[in-house]
């Protein structure tokens, strides 16, 4: 096991592996206070995003000895990108954490066609971003968690055999909403951060018309931020919109779903997001 990141985070081990379909990840696995995996039977959250998450989501796994609201245990598994892959990590979540066949929004190709006019992204690197949403399988992503991943962590940790959480916050949240809808009885609970839905043709409708009338078992809580709403940039207006229209169409339905409305904004919901989701879906 590598030694990056061990002592820059509390209670936090590191290692990078490669899943079945070849693609290399860096994990982040943080364990509650005086954790001992010999005794353990303590289930999992896994945070997506890491290069950007885990600085922000790891060190709130002190929330479980909160005497005022106390969280139940869990061990968080954070999963992102290693070594020179870690450097392009916003384009490689693309890849991952977006459902195979979802359309590109014009608003998103505007929003980046900006940053190249800000001089915050080049040329090249807007074209990389944009060719990894032209084939993108969060389909293969999801079978890297639970098919790969998650039975070393059962293995090395002495995790539960049920009772999982999802988190995910932005393509994230999107990706939730994904295994929600078709990979869902793996998880307890899925929390939807602010969830990529740009585009009003996205693959989370046509999943969820084809699921009928009735929603998954599997708790799902939703947030997003009065701040895209409210905020005059397109592409997270388009988002919010998106994702209200989702919500709506879910509790119209019978089904153990949840929402949160964030005043922040689409960067710094992060961390509100994931508390929302834990004191909703994990609280003792």
């Amino acid at each position: 096991m590598s030694t990056m990141w061990q002592g820059c985070l509390a209670d936090t081990d590191y290692f990078e592996t490669r899943s079945s379909s070849g693609r290399d990840y860096g994990v982040w696995v943080t364990t509650p206070p005086q954790y001992d995996p010999t005794v353990a039977d303590t289930p999992v959250v896994y945070v997506l995003d890491a290069n950007w998450t885990v600085g922000m989501t790891a060190p709130l796994i002190v929330t479980q000895l909160d005497p005022m609201q106390a969280i139940r245990p869990y061990v968080q598994v954070s999963v992102g990108y290693a070594g020179e892959e870690a450097e392009h990590w916003e384009r490689l979540r693309n890849r991952d954490l977006v459902p195979p066949g979802e359309p590109i929004a014009e608003e998103f190709v505007d929003a980046v066609e900006s940053r190249v006019g800000t001089g915050t992204m080049t040329r090249e690197q807007a074209a990389a971003y944009l060719a990894e949403l032209r084939d993108t399988r969060g389909d293969l992503f999801l079978d890297f968690l639970t098919d790969d991943l998650h039975p070393r962590i059962e293995r090395d940790y002495g995790t539960a055999r049920d009772g999982h959480g999802l988190f995910g916050y932005s393509y994230g949240g999107l990706f939730s909403l994904y295994a929600w809808l078709t990979r869902s009885t793996f998880f307890e609970s899925i929390g939807a951060g602010s969830p990529g839905i740009v585009s009003e043709d996205s693959q989370v409708f046509a999943l969820l018309r084809a699921m009928g009338d009735t929603l998954p078992a599997t708790k799902l809580h939703l947030t997003f931020n009065e701040q895209e709403f409210l905020g005059d940039m397109a592409v997270y207006q388009n988002l919010a919109k998106n994702t209200a229209t989702f919500l709506h169409h879910l509790t119209s339905r019978d089904g153990s779903v949840t929402s949160a409305l964030l005043r922040e904004t689409h960067v710094t919901g992060l961390q509100a997001s994931f508390l929302s989701y834990l004191r909703t879906c994990r609280a003792q």
